[in-house]
């Protein structure tokens, strides 16, 4: 198992997407267990869905770092396409860990409004590694670069489980295409300006105040107001749900190990650069999933007891830029940092459905 070889409380560390999914619950579980630690956390607040549950989301934070006042957090609203407000962070803060989680999700939304993915996902990121470029040859060099990337960028590999050793060649959408551009980038300035960066493949990760475009909250909202539900593949899809704590510990634990620096036979340095599959290596069938979700629903109160599942869901075909199965090989997560994601399907589908009603019902 690789041992830790970055203090997370040196200096500060910027984590963007801090009002996102994962980023406010990798700052909470930091502000948590991290004593002293200092975080900037940046966002630009978009409404590619309802804003409301980012201010949730940023209030809870708020509340936690009252509770720690040896801590130090800092919300910055702004975006990473903004090269001056991120070269600004970066020589005021001098950061030690950056974690890359800002992005504009979404497979199919991607379809009908790219450009907001290459503003984000391309030119941000962009700015992000010449942020980090220009601390190397500083007092204050940036130690580690942890980024997002996704599951997606397996396109329509036919081999399962995925394994960060297979080729990624064929994106089945522009969202799935950055994040692939995302990692030869950071793979291209680790080997230029031996810049550590670690890149953190998510598969489909849920839970409570999550994003309202995945499937599992927007089956809930449809449901709620009696809509039908489309259950895509005919129902032959399968998913590696996994759970946000998971998710959040996996890149707490690589947050603080960044891939060793050497040199090459050649004189000149090899890349420290790292790729990881973050999942829950146990793919759920779309049908099986739906089940449970309902199940849930109804024991959070959510739906009445009586209500009528059969008559609001419609197998359809396969969406554009979906693929039938994803499922992690996260055998190299487990051998470097002693860590699997665990958490069953259903435990983690009746703390969203909890949530849920208290967010939405208990009002």
């Amino acid at each position: 198992m690789l041992i830790s070889n970055i203090n997370l409380t040196t200096t500060p560390i910027l984590i963007t997407g801090a009002a996102g999914f994962i980023g406010s619950n990798l700052v909470m579980e930091l502000l948590r267990t991290v004593p002293g630690i200092s975080i900037v956390g940046l966002d630009n607040m978009n409404d590619y869905y309802d804003v409301s549950i980012k201010e949730y989301r940023l209030s809870e934070i708020e509340k936690l770092a009252t509770e720690h006042p040896d801590c130090k957090w800092e919300f910055v609203r702004g975006n990473i396409a903004d090269r001056a407000l991120i070269d600004g962070l970066f020589e005021k803060h001098h950061f030690s860990v950056v974690v890359n989680l800002a992005a504009q999700a979404g497979v199919r939304y991607s379809i009908t409004n790219p450009d907001v993915y290459i503003e984000s996902n391309i030119i941000g990121f962009y700015n992000i590694l010449e942020a980090c470029r220009a601390t190397m040859n500083t007092d204050h060099p940036v130690e580690h670069l942890v980024y997002a990337s996704s599951s997606s960028v397996y396109g329509t590999n036919k081999k399962i489980p995925y394994s960060t050793d297979d080729k990624v060649d064929n994106p089945v959408s522009l969202y799935a295409a950055t994040k692939k551009s995302n990692e030869l980038m950071a793979h291209a300035y680790s080997k230029l300006y031996n810049i550590p960066s670690t890149g953190l493949r998510f598969f489909t990760v849920y839970g409570p105040a999550g994003r309202p475009d995945m499937a599992y909250f927007g089956f809930t909202n449809k449901l709620l107001k009696g809509d039908t539900i489309e259950i895509f593949n005919y129902g032959n899809c399968k998913r590696d749900f996994t759970y946000v704590d998971d998710i959040v510990e996996g890149v707490k634990r690589i947050m603080q190990h960044a891939p060793e620096k050497a040199m090459g036979e050649d004189g000149l340095p090899l890349p420290p650069y790292a790729v990881y599959n973050i999942g829950n290596n146990s793919p759920e069938n779309l049908l099986d999933f739906v089940t449970i979700l309902q199940e849930e629903l109804i024991c959070a109160k959510v739906l009445p007891e009586d209500y009528d599942f059969e008559a609001h869901k419609k197998l359809v075909p396969m969406q554009a830029g979906d693929v039938p199965v994803t499922y992690a090989d996260t055998s190299a997560l487990e051998r470097d940092f002693g860590f699997k994601p665990s958490t069953p399907l259903r435990d983690g589908l009746r703390k969203f459905a909890q949530w849920y009603h208290e967010f939405y019902q208990s009002k």
